[in-house]
């Protein structure tokens, strides 16, 4: 269903508008900007759904998207990227697992990432985001935090246009 943002081309205006509503989740948008690595806006939308903290399936996800930001930092060859993303990105996960929080600050060390065994397998950024993106998809569909947000809330097409134009 369109709502009169949309139906004026006020994408922008849509997507803030979820967001700060938390009441419709957007997952063609979230998606879109997953496959565009834009992993800022991705957070910023994400937070007007569920904190980071809110249970392991939002923890999880605030996780994997630092953790492909941090890779994809490596990849490019940007250290000081990726060890400032270790520092207060990725930081705040290591009380829950410390072994790992450990074994992504070696990758920093390695001359390419992939030589550690657990990412042998990581092809390229594109290929990366495809795979981090089935598994988000996965974890807001089971995350209660998003339970009844996924749809969006039948209304009367062009209700508020029609209000407008009396």
């Amino acid at each position: 269903e369109n709502v009169f943002l949309d139906e004026e081309g006020l994408q922008k205006s849509v997507h803030l508008l979820e967001s700060e509503s938390g009441y419709f989740f957007n997952l063609k948008y979230f998606e879109e900007h997953i496959l565009q690595g834009k992993w800022d806006e991705v957070e910023s939308y994400l937070l007007g759904f569920t904190g980071v903290n809110d249970n392991r399936y939002s923890m999880k996800i605030f996780f994997e998207i630092r953790k492909q930001k941090f890779l994809e930092a490596l990849d490019s060859g940007d250290r000081h990227l990726a060890v400032d993303i270790l520092a207060k990105d990725l930081k705040s996960f290591r009380s829950n697992n410390e072994d790992l929080y450990q074994e992504l600050a070696t990758l920093v060390t390695l001359d390419n990432f992939r030589e550690n065994d657990k990412l042998s397998n990581y092809s390229d950024t594109k290929s990366a985001r495809q795979v981090i993106l089935w598994e988000l998809m996965k974890l807001v569909e089971a995350n209660p935090a998003f339970r009844d947000k996924l749809q969006f809330p039948q209304l009367k097409i062009s209700r508020l246009r029609t209000l407008i134009n009396q």
